[in-house]
């Protein structure tokens, strides 16, 4: 017979102190840092304590006792829900102090290493509408909130939404997201009541079954606009109806592309993607380049801040004219080829082959002869043979995932001994570890950290290294 769970209790008057990881906020409950979502600073308010650990718990905040000063009203009406953007009711500015202070505990709490005073970091002109891509999935039974259960009402449970943080067949239907262009918010809504209207099925999550499945929404800064739609079964007059009825409803998307997809996840990158109207991509500008992105590229999603995230990685390049650059993790080679005109050679290296293809046609669109890209895995291409045969790098620009650069990729760095490195990173944590590794035989010589997502706590940072 098992013993029955202690009861958690909920602790009137907790006082929120500070902010953490993941979006959360924090305080303190019988000697234990408590985490809880969508806290501010300085509020005052009965917790309900849903985990408790040896040496942390978590909990949820059930009545505002006294809100915090630094609190402000939320734009979104579905803050709270979603699991995005769950730093909205925190003003701008404060969110800019709070992403500074991660860059550098990171840097000093994990990287150890000696380094300059850190740069103020670069704050997004937009703070609404700054994202060019957004992804929505649909199901058959939206989620409701427990406010909405109590009721014993009958709801519309069709949804065109986000995953709910934490469950993969929850969804919630959303009404109007502020992240993208409100064309984002009109193509989905017609699309969701067209379906309805004409008694399609929305797709169920569980039983991997129905009709329609997603949708995939991209709006360049050149105001082009792509939406590929995900069918969840190979109806071709029901597909043809709904391409048609979007085509007709928006003439003003100019990729207009939909895909059948029978496998259980939800995986774009092993499909069939099929052109209905316009072109197979749309294009992106940066001062004099255009870039094309197809529906399977990456580019990065805040499109007028990742220019400024170049400029700032351009500038501690350093460039000359006369210098060969390795690009790492160049994924479509955005800024390989941003940095070409003022380099003598550059090389790009990135694990996914379509990203590589990418890479070339967008060096070739823009008449640049001056780049090379290699698809492998980095510590597999990125040897003391490899450097040997294109030539020592006299720069090297690396821009990893969030895991961060792999040892043996590190130790090849280290070999190859080029002047400067700029290290892009969206993650401080792991860049900081590899920094530990680099400074071995290089010293930072500026960090700039850079906000490409508002109202998250997500930061990129750029570190500068001279070779010691």
């Amino acid at each position: 017979m098992s013993r029955k769970r202690k009861e958690l209790p909920i602790v009137e008057n907790f006082e929120i102190t500070g902010v953490a990881a993941e979006g959360k906020s924090l305080g303190r409950w019988n000697d234990l840092v408590t985490f809880i979502p969508y806290g501010a600073p300085g509020d005052i308010a009965d917790v309900k304590i849903t985990r408790k650990k040896h040496n942390f718990a978590e909990g949820t905040i059930v009545k505002m006792v006294t809100p915090s000063p630094l609190r402000v009203d939320p734009v979104c009406e579905h803050f709270g829900l979603c699991g995005g953007c769950k730093w909205q009711h925190l003003p701008y500015d404060y969110q800019l102090k709070c992403k500074q202070q991660q860059v550098v505990d990171a840097l000093q709490r994990i990287g150890k290493v000696e380094m300059p005073p850190i740069n103020t970091i670069l704050g997004s002109e937009h703070t609404l509408h700054y994202r060019n891509k957004l992804e929505f999935t649909c199901s058959n039974r939206c989620w409701l909130t427990a406010e909405q259960l109590a009721t014993g009402e009958q709801f519309d449970r069709h949804a065109a939404g986000f995953h709910i943080p934490g469950a993969f067949d929850k969804v919630l239907d959303i009404k109007r997201c502020w992240l993208q262009d409100d064309l984002s918010n009109e193509i989905r809504l017609f699309v969701r009541q067209h379906a309805i209207d004409m008694g399609y099925s929305f797709y169920d999550i569980r039983n991997n079954a129905g009709f329609l499945r997603m949708m995939m929404v991209r709006i360049a800064s050149t105001g082009e606009v792509m939406l590929v739609v995900v069918f969840g079964d190979d109806n071709k007059v029901a597909v043809n109806e709904m391409m048609t009825a979007i085509k007709e409803r928006f003439p003003q998307i100019t990729s207009l592309m939909y895909v059948i997809n029978l496998k259980v996840n939800d995986s774009l990158a092993d499909q069939d993607i099929i052109l209905f109207a316009g072109r197979d991509y749309i294009e992106e500008a940066m001062e004099d380049l255009r870039f094309r992105v197809g529906p399977k590229s990456f580019y990065q999603t805040n499109s007028l801040q990742a220019y400024e995230l170049y400029k700032v990685v351009r500038r501690m390049a350093a460039l000359t004219g006369n210098e060969m650059v390795y690009d790492l993790y160049t994924g479509t080679g955005t800024i390989a080829n941003f940095v070409a005109h003022q380099a003598r050679q550059v090389v790009g290296i990135e694990y996914v082959p379509e990203a590589i293809e990418d890479a070339k046609l967008n060096s070739r669109v823009n008449g640049i002869e001056n780049t090379e890209f290699i698809a492998g895995d980095m510590k597999d291409v990125l040897t003391d043979d490899f450097v040997a045969h294109h030539g020592r790098p006299e720069v090297m620009i690396v821009d990893p995932p969030r895991a961060g650069m792999h040892e043996d990729v590190v130790k090849v760095i280290l070999n190859a001994e080029p002047q400067r490195i700029v290290y892009v990173s969206c993650n401080p944590a792991t860049q900081a570890r590899d920094l530990s590794m680099l400074d071995a035989k290089y010293r930072i010589t500026e960090i700039q950290p850079v906000d490409m997502f508002p109202h998250t706590h997500h930061v990129e940072n750029v570190v500068s290294l001279q070779l010691r």
